[in-house]
Protein backbone atom coordinates (compact mmCIF):
# COMPACT_ATOMS: atom_id res chain seq x y z
CA UNK A 1 0.00 0.00 0.00
CA UNK A 2 1.08 3.13 -0.96
CA UNK A 3 0.36 5.00 2.22
CA UNK A 4 2.85 3.05 3.87
CA UNK A 5 5.53 5.18 2.02
CA UNK A 6 8.26 7.56 5.00
CA UNK A 7 8.52 10.88 4.09
CA UNK A 8 10.23 13.12 6.00
CA UNK A 9 11.04 16.84 6.47
CA UNK A 10 14.13 17.50 4.12
CA UNK A 11 13.42 14.49 1.43
CA UNK A 12 12.93 16.06 -2.46
CA UNK A 13 10.56 14.21 -3.97
CA UNK A 14 9.22 13.60 -7.38
CA UNK A 15 5.56 14.00 -8.68
CA UNK A 16 3.28 12.97 -11.07
CA UNK A 17 2.52 16.32 -12.79
CA UNK A 18 5.24 19.27 -12.96
CA UNK A 19 5.25 22.47 -11.60
CA UNK A 20 3.96 25.43 -13.88
CA UNK A 21 7.90 25.99 -13.99
CA UNK A 22 8.98 22.75 -15.46
CA UNK A 23 10.07 21.06 -12.22
CA UNK A 24 8.66 17.95 -10.82
CA UNK A 25 11.23 18.21 -7.96
CA UNK A 26 9.79 18.86 -4.46
CA UNK A 27 11.93 19.66 -1.05
CA UNK A 28 9.33 18.37 1.72
CA UNK A 29 9.43 21.36 4.24
CA UNK A 30 6.34 19.90 6.75
CA UNK A 31 4.56 16.47 6.79
CA UNK A 32 1.61 15.58 9.01
CA UNK A 33 -2.17 15.91 7.84
CA UNK A 34 -1.03 18.55 5.38
CA UNK A 35 2.54 18.62 3.17
CA UNK A 36 4.32 21.34 2.82
CA UNK A 37 6.47 21.36 -0.45
CA UNK A 38 8.82 23.79 -1.93
CA UNK A 39 9.70 23.40 -5.30
CA UNK A 40 13.11 23.28 -6.17
CA UNK A 41 13.31 24.87 -9.55
CA UNK A 42 11.43 28.31 -8.60
CA UNK A 43 10.99 28.31 -4.63
CA UNK A 44 7.46 28.18 -4.60
CA UNK A 45 6.22 27.24 -1.36
CA UNK A 46 2.53 25.10 -1.80
CA UNK A 47 0.50 23.08 1.17
CA UNK A 48 -1.53 19.75 0.13
CA UNK A 49 -3.43 17.55 1.95
CA UNK A 50 -1.73 13.52 2.79
CA UNK A 51 -4.24 12.38 0.94
CA UNK A 52 -3.62 14.65 -2.31
CA UNK A 53 -0.06 14.04 -1.66
CA UNK A 54 0.10 10.29 -1.86
CA UNK A 55 -2.08 10.10 -5.13
CA UNK A 56 0.20 12.29 -6.62
CA UNK A 57 3.92 10.82 -5.25
CA UNK A 58 5.83 9.28 -8.33
CA UNK A 59 9.27 8.98 -6.63
CA UNK A 60 11.57 10.02 -3.77
CA UNK A 61 14.55 11.07 -4.98
CA UNK A 62 16.69 12.20 -2.45
CA UNK A 63 16.15 11.02 1.39
CA UNK A 64 17.56 13.40 4.08
CA UNK A 65 17.38 10.51 6.63
CA UNK A 66 20.98 9.12 7.64
CA UNK A 67 22.45 6.08 7.47
CA UNK A 68 21.24 3.53 9.59
CA UNK A 69 23.66 0.70 11.14
CA UNK A 70 21.85 -2.53 10.79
Amino acid sequence: MQSEIKVRVGDVVKMKKPHPCGSAEWEITRTGMDFGMKCCGCGHYVMLPRVKFIKGLKAIVKSAAPAEDK
